[in-house]
């Protein structure tokens, strides 16, 4: 609920100005902060937008899933293995396109937006556990055996500590130029 409340703020933060800058050009977003953490310089972009829809839209109906799944165990309501596997599908995408995301804005665009970062820290613990629930209660199968399945339960911690020191020392190296002018 944490994450989806974050992701979800996130995000319409991001529409509001989004929503700004279709009726003004000219708009300059709060959250541009210098030449490399800008949404106004990702928002401009091609890679902003899906199916002629701000990637925004995305994140807010994908967030309140997230959210009204988690308001649902925490009242004590029982989830069907079928919704299970939806969700883990769905997060499965928002992930893979959170990475797409992020490649095309460190890599293409050369900016990092502060909330479209907010979306990236907590898109793989949202993965990572809702794939462990469902491992573990056998909502899902991965067909990879029992000892990666086991391997992943005992080792989440280092699995995700892994992935974030790679994904902030590539931050950290590409923009490497840029940050070594704030010392």
């Amino acid at each position: 609920m944490v994450a989806a409340t974050v992701g979800l703020a996130a995000s319409f933060v991001l529409t509001y100005d989004k929503i700004h800058y279709l009726k003004d050009p000219s708009y300059v977003p709060s959250c541009n902060i210098n030449p490399i953490i800008s949404c106004g310089t990702v928002m401009k972009t091609e890679q902003a937008d899906l199916l002629g829809l701000p990637n925004t839209v995305f994140g807010i109906a994908g967030f309140s899933v997230l959210l009204f799944v988690g308001l649902l165990l925490a009242t004590g309501s029982k989830v069907h293995k079928k919704i299970w596997q939806l969700l883990n599908t769905g997060v499965l995408a928002g992930f893979i396109f959170s990475l797409y995301l992020f490649f095309e804005g460190v890599y293409r665009i050369n900016a990092i937006c502060p909330y479209c970062f907010v979306v990236w820290v907590i898109m793989p613990p949202v993965l990572l556990y809702t794939t462990l629930y469902n491992l573990q209660a056998g909502n899902i199968k991965l067909g990879l055996g029992e000892k990666i399945k086991h391997f992943l339960l005992r080792f989440h911690w280092e699995v995700l500590t892994t992935w974030y020191v790679i994904f902030f020392g590539i931050l950290l190296t590409h923009f490497w130029y840029y940050w070594q002018t704030l010392f």
